[in-house]
């Protein structure tokens, strides 16, 4: 059988160490073949490290600072990476916020600017596909449009009417949306730290959406792989402080707490049943040829 296949779609260089980051290195470590694309190359984003922020190179060439460090993150995972080639369009801020810049990311037609991901989808081939809800996983406008945009370059990638330019049609098994920061998943890191006595001041803000829980279809176990997902995490240096609260729960607490990386199966083009614990539950079991079309 040739190597099972995953495609993350992302918006910005260091979300691919932020969400299912352990997950990846989990299924690498079996030889699966991950491809994470990145929609924007993170342009106006802001140093977040205050170690770097007096870095000359990174105030004043932060976008080749932002490609240098997803280079490094993505040989921690061992992954491909490809750019998707769109402007970052920042976050707005203010009340009521700006108008977002012309020429960005989230300004673009979906249908238009899933061309370029339908043309990486025909091209690697992948069974599997992961993204982010309608809410972006959070409100940035960013997020938002890489959900609208991988959902309909799913669908796209799938019609041969659709993008012919673009290489022989490919329709992925599964879709999956990001759903590791919940309110479960928040309470039950709450229980543990208090078992053993720690604070819990230094949780991380809990997910806003509470219809989430109900959501959770996938749990991956991937503790062991948490330590890999911080040493890409911190890779990303101009955007995690490596001190901060991405790493203010002990390792151990995690793995003991919450040991998994949650998903929400919205497509499936094969049979499984609920609650799964593997993105590539169904697709273990039918023979994957490299015509393989369902």
């Amino acid at each position: 059988m040739p190597p099972l296949r995953l495609m993350h779609v992302h918006a910005h260089p260091d979300d691919e160490s932020s969400k299912g980051a352990a997950t990846t290195a989990k299924y690498v470590a079996e030889g699966v073949e991950v491809l994470v694309v990145t929609c924007t190359g993170g342009e106006r984003g802001d140093i977040l490290n205050p170690a770097l922020l007096e870095d000359e190179r990174a105030r004043t060439d932060l976008p080749a600072v932002r490609r240098e460090e997803m280079a490094r993150a993505a040989a921690i995972l061992g992954i491909r990476h490809e750019w998707l080639g769109f402007v970052d369009s920042g976050l707005p801020e203010g009340d009521p916020p700006p108008p977002l810049p012309e020429g960005c990311f989230a300004l673009e037609d979906p249908k238009v600017a899933a061309g370029p991901l339908v043309k990486v989808m025909r091209e690697f081939r992948p069974h599997v596909v992961t993204t982010y809800d309608e809410r972006g996983g959070y409100p940035h406008p960013d997020h938002i449009q890489c959900h609208r945009v991988t959902m309909e370059a799913f669908q796209a990638a799938a019609d041969a009417s659709s993008w012919p330019e673009h290489g022989e049609p490919w329709q992925a098994a599964k879709l999956y949306f990001h759903m590791s920061f919940h309110k479960r998943r928040f309470a039950a890191l709450e229980s543990t730290m208090h078992a053993h006595g720690l604070p819990t001041s230094s949780l991380p803000a809990r997910d806003e959406d509470p219809f989430s829980d109900g959501r959770l279809t996938t749990f991956v176990n991937c503790s062991q792989y948490f330590g890999v997902r911080d040493d890409a995490l911190r890779a990303h240096a101009s955007q995690i402080d490596p001190h901060g609260p991405w790493f203010a729960v002990p390792l151990a607490i995690q793995q003991a707490g919450w040991p998994t990386e949650d998903y929400q199966l919205v497509i499936s083009k094969v049979p499984t049943m609920i609650p799964e614990d593997d993105l590539f539950t169904g697709l273990r079991e039918v023979p994957l040829v490299p015509e393989f079309i369902i």
